[in-house]
């Protein structure tokens, strides 16, 4: 126990002092192979996605943990890496540059069926799930005119109008499109599509430039809340229904979960907001060593205070639904982790290895 508070007060220092300088020093952290490390430790790439968005921070924030727990013990670490997102995570991870990757559940799902943007590439068989991480939250935002029952249904009323989808060929853009695609509507030809990130589709919406957009992340999402307060009740934060779950769910059953938002999580929003969330996940190779996986989310669990204090995202994880959502087998080495402290495993979630 002592050992375990000493880690801790460490883990504090260099948050509340050093993070800055983490987060720096990760921009030019040389990327290194496969047991490529110092007096022979083990350091694995982790790919993660664009340094504005929440993948990049969180990846850097676990890395960090691994760096200060794992690898003076054990020689193993994560270097963690920024990318396109899990579009291209799933690449790095095939060509085997990147072992470790955080990824949206969509991405590891079709990645794991053979169903992802190449029809060229066969199923991931060789991705595994680690854990759950944050839920990725849908919230589609539509102006106060079009919203009849405050549901996914109002999306129908922007019909030939402005709606901003993600940017091309980003995690936002799949993700809208397939649960669009979902409901029975064409996003090419129901909507005069525009193709925004994040900041830019909260401004554009300020200036009357669309009149809908969707940004799944993590509560709060900052472009929701500069939307939602300079609407000033212009703007209608959409709930699902459970038919429309099921319909969103029909090709990947579970994948997206109910997710409430608390009334006043943003400006103007008096009301609680059911909506919709899927996983993201922390997904792994399976030529890991078991024991480098297992040790990896043992340190994340036996720490998890500390990546709440790093990102507010993550304060949504815990290990009772470190499960919940995933789209992929798990690793062996994560199947150990679970059993032992005593979580009931999906028959669908454990691995083509254990038969």
């Amino acid at each position: 126990m002592a050992v375990a508070r000493q880690r801790w007060h460490r883990l504090q220092g260099v948050f509340a002092v050093c993070l800055p300088l983490v987060l720096l020093s990760a921009l030019f952290w040389p990327e290194r192979d496969l047991d490529d490390g110092v007096d022979g430790a083990s350091i694995y790439l982790l790919a993660t996605a664009t340094t504005g968005g929440t993948f990049y921070p969180v990846g850097v924030a676990l890395a960090t943990l691994t760096r200060q727990v794992l690898e003076p013990e054990h020689g193993l670490a994560l270097a963690a890496i920024s990318s396109a997102g899990s579009e291209e995570n799933l690449r790095l991870m095939r060509s085997g540059e990147a072992p470790f990757a955080i990824l949206q559940g969509l991405y590891g799902a079709r990645a794991w069926a053979g169903e992802g943007r190449s029809t060229d590439e066969p199923p991931f068989a060789e991705l595994r799930s680690v854990t759950a991480l944050w839920p990725n939250v849908e919230h589609f935002l539509i102006r106060q005119r079009f919203a009849s029952d405050g549901s996914l249904s109002d999306l129908g009323a922007l019909s030939s109008r402005r709606f901003s989808i993600g940017a091309r060929f980003s995690g936002t853009e799949g993700s809208n499109r397939h649960i669009l695609q979902a409901l029975g509507l064409d996003p090419d030809r129901d909507f005069s599509l525009v193709h925004q990130g994040y900041g830019a589709s909260a401004d554009a919406f300020q200036n009357q430039l669309i009149d809908g957009m969707n940004t799944p992340a993590g509560v709060p999402v900052g472009a929701v809340t500069r939307t939602m307060a300079a609407a000033r009740g212009d703007a209608v934060l959409l709930s699902v229904s459970e038919q429309q779950l099921a319909a969103i769910n029909t090709r990947y059953p579970e994948l997206w979960r109910f997710f409430d938002i608390p009334a006043d999580t943003y400006p103007n929003q008096p009301e609680p907001v059911r909506t919709i969330a899927q996983a993201n996940l922390l997904a792994v190779t399976a030529d890991v060593p078991d024991e480098h996986v297992y040790r990896v989310l043992e340190t994340l669990y036996e720490h998890l205070g500390y990546l709440h204090a790093f990102h507010a995202a993550t304060r949504a994880m815990r290990l009772e639904g470190a499960l919940d959502g995933l789209p992929v087998p798990l690793h062996p080495g994560a199947v150990r982790f679970y059993r032992e402290r005593g979580l009931e495993i999906p028959a669908r979630l454990l691995p083509p290895e254990h038969g």
